[in-house]
């Protein structure tokens, strides 16, 4: 495994840490990336969202790389970061194996909100506007995310990028901006989440649907926001091991693979 860390900005604490799979068979098979935004509010990375999900993907097959980006920076310090990134792994492409076609942007709560920033803004926000359009993702996949600044918003992650802003505060409300320019997305999220209500998931898929993107949507009854993988690996207590919510993988493994 090539396992690298690579500096986004002068400060390193940004960075993409990448998990690049070795070829067994050395046969040269380009295979697709998940490149994985953690949770935290835009406070803080979170561990649990971080290396085990780029070894889950590893193990299914799927190169994968995490992004550390900026942490209570208002709106667009952390989708440069996403943005710079993603363009980092397609300029590897060849080196790494990746199959070009197939960038996928994966972001848990917060992390879900700057994943779908990427995949909403790529082609809109002036910060991270490239006429080689090689920030743009193949595919979301958002667990749990934050999305709306509305009245179902989550108020540490939206009040870390926008200091209550109003002008900001309607740019981050995704559901808001999405077109037809916007890649096909994997969602999943718990219906009793009280961190981040589900209504977030609904609206996007919505908004997404409104605009014929291919979405792909599960709301599962039960389990506390932040679950990560919900199993014994990176659950703090047994609230963390919900087994109807692990197969969340495998499905989006299959959606990588079908895109």
């Amino acid at each position: 495994m090539l396992h690298e860390k690579i500096s986004l900005r002068d400060n390193n604490d940004i960075y993409l840490n990448t998990y690049i799979v070795d070829d067994p068979l050395e046969q040269k098979r380009k295979r697709p990336i998940v490149v994985i935004c953690p949770g935290g509010g835009y406070e803080f990375c979170s561990a649990r969202e971080a290396e085990p999900i780029a070894l889950a993907f590893n193990a299914a097959g799927f190169h994968a790389a995490v992004v550390y980006y900026s942490l209570k920076q208002l709106y667009p310090a952390s989708l440069k970061d996403l943005s710079d990134a993603v363009c980092i792994v397609r300029d590897n492409a060849e080196k790494w194996q990746i199959d070009p076609d197939k960038v996928i942007v994966c972001g848990f709560s917060a992390g879900g909100h700057l994943a779908a920033s990427l995949g909403i803004l790529w082609n809109s926000e002036p910060a991270v506007i490239r006429e080689d359009k090689k920030n743009r993702p193949n595919g979301m996949i958002l667990a749990y995310p934050v999305i709306s600044s509305g009245t179902h918003r989550h108020i540490g992650s939206i009040q870390n990028i926008t200091n209550n802003d109003r002008l900001l505060m309607e740019k981050v409300s995704l559901e808001n901006h999405v077109t037809a320019d916007c890649p096909p997305a994997f969602i999943w999220h718990s219906f009793n989440d009280d961190v981040v209500p589900v209504e977030n998931s609904i609206d996007f898929a919505a908004a997404l649907a409104q605009e014929k993107i291919s979405t792909e949507l599960h709301i599962f009854p039960n389990g506390p926001h932040g679950l990560s993988l919900a199993n014994e690996w990176v659950a703090s207590d047994e609230k963390g091991i919900v087994t109807e919510v692990q197969p969340w993988l495998s499905m989006a493994v299959r959606w990588i693979n079908n895109l």
